[in-house]
């Protein structure tokens, strides 16, 4: 049985709804993990806390589990080291965590909507994977960042990867990967009436005019948050069944090492709504 240890900031139903998938796969038989501990960057005693009922069902649903839930609020966590040097607060948080979640043994830790920057040395003392909106050959930041990076090089494909979290951040080793074309179908009209905007227009224009409403920008961003869940899932799966394995923070597949990140692009497609 693979042990996980879960981080998340439950901040809204993304957070619950891979929560919930992951322990229903589990319930149902089709993934064999236990999840040793959840840990989340709230207490949810924080004022002013916009996402107060959502993380109070999200500490609900963790209980009703069974998961230990285990909460360090960085908001009320060294707030004079906050204000003159939050390099060494990352570092002193990361200690305070390590020390609770010592207690709890587990392989491989899932940053499941973690939105708390890791320090270096949790980096190095667990293998923890994340979420990136990109192909492993793609554009680097945010989901947004990512997107527009693709409209301005006028690319043809697009995907989501699955990496090692490292000292550097989102350059940490792909381990899993889905692809899918942003061209052919629905896509070509979209890229025209985008050139057809681009004709009157730059594209910093357009982005400050129609940000994410902007139909080829919305058109990439539903392909690809569609996909989110179902490779976060289908690579714990990969590590339940022994395929993909850590060792010394390296990965293996199966008896040698992983040569590239490993393309999950048919389970993932197999298990999304067609577009």
């Amino acid at each position: 049985m693979l042990k996980l240890g879960w981080f998340s900031t439950g901040r809204g139903p993304g957070s619950r709804n891979l929560l919930r998938t992951v322990m229903e796969k589990k319930a149902a038989g089709k993934l064999d993990i236990n999840i040793e501990f959840v840990f989340c960057n709230w207490d949810n005693t924080e004022e002013p806390n916009s996402r107060k009922e959502q993380r109070e069902q999200f500490f609900a649903m963790v209980k009703d589990y069974g998961i230990p839930l285990v909460a360090l609020s960085w908001k009320s966590f060294r707030p004079d080291l906050w204000d003159s040097d939050q390099e060494g607060w990352r570092n002193e948080y990361g200690k305070e965590m390590r020390e609770l979640l010592s207690k709890y043994g587990f392989s491989i830790g899932v940053l499941a909507g973690y939105m708390l920057w890791v320090d270096d040395e949790t980096c190095v003392t667990y293998d923890l994977i994340n979420l990136h909106p990109a192909l492993p050959t793609g554009p680097k930041g945010t989901w947004q960042e990512c997107i527009w990076q693709l409209i301005r090089d006028d690319e043809r494909q697009h995907g989501v990867m699955i990496h090692l979290c490292t000292k550097e951040w989102d350059r940490g080793a792909a381990l899993t990967f889905c692809g899918f074309p942003i061209r052919g179908g629905r896509y070509d009209e979209l890229w025209e009436k985008m050139y057809e905007k681009l004709r009157t227009k730059t594209l910093d224009q357009i982005k400050a005019e129609e940000g994410e409403n902007e139909p080829l920008f919305a058109a990439i961003r539903n392909s690809g948050a569609k996909r989110e869940l179902p490779l976060i899932v289908s690579t714990i799966k990969q590590f339940a069944d022994g395929n993909l394995k850590m060792v010394g923070q390296k990965a293996y597949y199966r008896d040698g090492p992983l040569r590239g990140p490993f393309d999950l692009s048919e389970d993932v497609d197999g298990s999304i709504d067609g577009e």
